[in-house]
């Protein structure tokens, strides 16, 4: 394909989206406001992070079980049940207790952290040395030094952490999302 043809099947391709570049930057900036609200109330940010966790395993441990009695020929139905309802449970524990289930994935959070740091770290040894193996140790070390703040702040962080990550999700894609729209208006 030349590189003509590949320049009118990208330009044809968002020539819908040119049309909508309001749409996007308003999009952008519910992001922001809800990013700012999560972010002025952390706990609340939170506690719905949770909840929404909560429905997630719900939903997942359904289907699970649902999908267990489709493919109870295949052998290990017990097995595939029992993880069902291991969703379901936890499901529902996340709706009783949601300050216990935050400091849970709170805790797993800066774990898997630390863990991911240490394992870049390891990696950026093994890269080429033509390659920017330095970005990736500092990566890793960025990465590892959240983990081990936010387990170092075990379990006050759970109270903050969950909230504050959304709410910074939030304004850096609603910031991303004002940028695509704009853009898209400039292309027109």
């Amino acid at each position: 394909m030349s590189s003509t043809a590949a320049t009118s099947l990208t330009a044809s391709g968002i020539e819908p989206l040119r049309a909508k570049w309001g749409w996007i930057v308003a999009l952008g900036i519910v992001y922001v406001i809800a990013g700012f609200v999560a972010l002025g109330s952390v706990l609340m940010a939170t506690v719905a992070t949770v909840f929404i966790v909560g429905v997630m395993m719900l939903i997942s441990g359904v289907a699970e079980v649902i999908n267990a009695f489709q493919i109870r020929t295949w052998g290990k139905f017990l097995l595939w049940v029992l993880l069902g309802i291991l969703y379901i449970i936890a499901g529902f524990v996340t709706f009783e207790n949601p300050l216990l289930a935050a400091a849970v994935l709170t805790l797993f959070l800066g774990a898997t952290l630390v863990v991911s740091g240490i394992m870049r770290i390891i990696l950026a040894f093994y890269m080429k040395h033509k390659t920017p193996w330095l970005w990736v140790v500092l990566s890793g070390a960025i990465t590892l030094l959240l983990g081990l703040i936010i387990l170092s702040h075990w379990p006050v962080s759970s109270l903050y952490i969950l909230g504050l990550f959304l709410g910074i999700d939030l304004v850096f894609a609603g910031t991303s999302w004002i940028g695509i729209g704009l853009g898209l208006r400039k292309a027109t």
